[in-house]
């Protein structure tokens, strides 16, 4: 008999489009993050094992768990998409399906969001993806709805499903992104018919926010997103009251800044201006800074100016 994958508290790192690459994991689970995610990957580009596809699947030595994401609505393409994970069996414990993405590019297609408009479908492809995978694990990503709250439909619907859990993003496909729109009662009642461990998800930015979404929804733990991309010692701080310094930012930046080029090269330099413009928030200089290395593509220059820089700044007050 497998072991629930949930424990108590998880705390997960969310799929985040052009960050969530292999060195920005690793930062994370070093900081305690228990279960890292990959970028969304169509199933397409798995069915056609595209190059640039394959390279998304790769994971760290310390990612265990490591949850692939996945989007797709053909049931063709997902079988043949899965069948070419499967040769990945003992690199991913978790296959994660993306039923919240709200991407033009992928819910008019179909896919991500679209699918809570067909929960029957819905539920087939978690059918199809149990019966075809060799991964143990099976997760899914939803939102409340696509263009109104569906709760209770959600929840009876992944009741009929066989996955292991379910992360909940607590606004509407047509709500994108915005802060008022957040729902956190409409996760507890997911939470309250669901059968399943369920994962809260959506504007969790300090511990105190993730404490106050637990007790609130029940939730076996929380996804953090956006917030891991300035601050990835968030995981920490809820776990261990970590303090955060400069110093600390320096070290993270440079770990990731090097772990990075090793990943993908010299061009790693150009794709990690936009971390470091995360880093940088809310230090004194950072515009400076941001300009600086938004015109470096040198890795051992922009080395040298992100030492200087985290060694000679401050907070803003």
């Amino acid at each position: 008999m497998k072991k629930n994958i949930i424990q108590p508290n998880t705390l997960m790192l969310a799929p985040l489009a052009g960050y969530s690459d292999l060195p920005f994991r690793e930062v994370v689970k070093k900081f305690g993050a228990d279960i890292t995610v990959s970028e969304m990957i169509s199933v397409h580009a798995l069915a056609f094992k595209n190059k640039k596809t394959i390279k998304m699947i790769e994971k760290s030595p310390l990612e265990n768990p490591f949850a692939l994401q996945i989007a797709g609505n053909d049931f063709g393409i997902i079988q043949k998409a899965v069948e070419f994970l499967n040769e990945f069996k003992n690199e991913i414990q978790i296959l994660d399906l993306n039923c919240g993405c709200p991407a033009p590019k992928v819910s008019s297609h179909g896919s991500g969001s679209s699918l809570l408009k067909d929960l029957n479908k819905l539920v087939k492809i978690l059918q199809l993806l149990r019966e075809t995978s060799v991964f143990p694990y099976l997760s899914v990503k939803v939102r409340l709805g696509f263009d109104k709250k569906i709760p209770l439909e959600i929840a009876n619907a992944l009741n009929d499903s066989p996955i292991d859990y379910v992360v909940v993003h607590g606004r509407t496909k047509s709500d994108g992104y915005k802060k008022d729109k957040i729902d956190y009662d409409s996760i507890r009642l997911i939470k309250q018919n669901i059968q399943h461990p369920l994962i809260a998800n959506g504007e969790i930015t300090s511990p105190q926010i993730a404490k106050k979404v637990q007790e609130l929804t029940g939730a076996e733990g929380v996804m953090i997103g956006r917030a891991a991309i300035e601050k990835p010692w968030i995981f920490t701080q809820i776990k261990n009251n970590l303090e955060e310094s400069i110093e600390l930012r320096k070290q993270v930046a440079l770990e990731h800044f090097d772990r990075t080029i090793s990943f993908r090269g010299d061009y790693g330099a150009i794709m990690f201006r936009k971390n470091l413009h995360a880093y940088s928030k809310g230090l004194k200089g950072a515009s400076d800074f941001r300009n600086k290395v938004n015109a470096i593509t040198n890795p051992a220059l922009m080395r040298e100016e992100i030492f200087n820089f985290f060694t000679h700044s401050s907070f803003e007050t």
